[in-house]
């Protein structure tokens, strides 16, 4: 048997992502386009001497004692009846509080390597369950490999249509470093659009337009102008993505990395050598 694994976290965009009426059960329905994107947090599982534990080392990044890796454990246990107790150690390299996935993939990962690590296969029943027990971006990271790299996602998440993913976009991302509660993002938004916000969008509709040069995208975030209100550090992400005449910006999720989409290599290359310079944290990365 496995004494230890090791796996990938990886991060995702949102293309798009529609915030649509409360659901009587507390939650927004979204519509979104989830993109992975090669930046990853690494994991390492390490089987232990003692029953019903999961402890979580972060040698670059401070956790509260519950979080999205203790919650992944805890419901894979319940699922599994197992009892044998974990080490994990994360290496964070996804920016935090950043909208793009990092403790939901994290989560997902650690589903996998407790999987591979007690030689046990959840059926997709089981992971359904587990990911509604952890937070609604899971769902999307439940799968693995290059063919899962890209997704139409409604509901609250947990509605995931998979689709082919494109291999010709390059992203440059700037972190303003403010973070954005996702609780308190809604409530603005709420507060922010007073208009109609049950029409979804065909699914055909949007990979569509998914499909389309870059240039034309007609996508959106319904979080980016009001945190943009609220944080003049995105509004000025924004506005230098912009500047660099990037064929698509948008902001990521509730916040607050920020991003630009090139249809060219060459001009994403030639943004990020000048941004880097002016932003702490920027990052080039180009479609998995």
């Amino acid at each position: 048997m496995l004494r230890s694994v090791h796996v990938k976290a990886p991060a995702k965009l949102n293309l798009h992502l529609k915030v649509c009426d409360v659901r009587p059960d507390g939650f927004h329905d979204i519509e979104s386009i989830f993109q992975k994107v090669p930046l990853y947090d690494d994991l390492l599982i390490e089987m232990v001497d003692s029953n019903c534990t999961c402890q979580v080392i972060s040698p670059d990044f401070i956790l509260p004692f519950e979080n999205t890796l203790t919650s992944a454990y805890k419901a894979f246990c319940s699922c599994t009846g197992i009892k044998d107790g974990v080490r994990i150690t994360l290496r964070k390299r996804i920016p935090s509080g950043a909208g793009m996935g990092g403790g939901s993939s994290d989560a997902a990962a650690v589903l996998s390597g407790l999987s591979e690590l007690f030689c046990v296969e959840l059926s997709a029943e089981q992971k359904y369950n587990v990911a509604s027990q952890i937070g609604s971006d899971v769902f999307f990271f439940l799968r693995n490999g290059e063919a899962y790299d890209a997704a139409i996602v409604s509901g609250r998440g947990e509605h995931v249509r998979y689709i082919v993913p494109r291999r010709d976009l390059y992203f440059v991302l700037l972190c303003p470093g403010v973070h954005s509660a996702t609780g308190e993002a809604y409530s603005l938004v709420d507060s922010w659009h007073d208009m109609d916000r049950t029409e979804i969008t065909p699914f055909k509709e949007l990979e569509d337009m998914y499909r389309k040069p870059v240039n034309q995208w007609v996508f959106y975030n319904s979080f980016t102008e009001p945190l943009a209100w609220k944080f003049p550090e995105i509004k000025r992400a924004l506005s230098d993505l912009r500047q660099c005449e990037a064929d698509y910006v948008q902001m990521t999720g509730s916040g607050s990395v920020v991003f630009g989409v090139f249809a060219s290599e060459k001009d994403a290359h030639k943004s990020y050598d000048v941004l880097r310079n002016e932003w702490d944290d920027c990052y080039y990365l180009a479609s998995r």
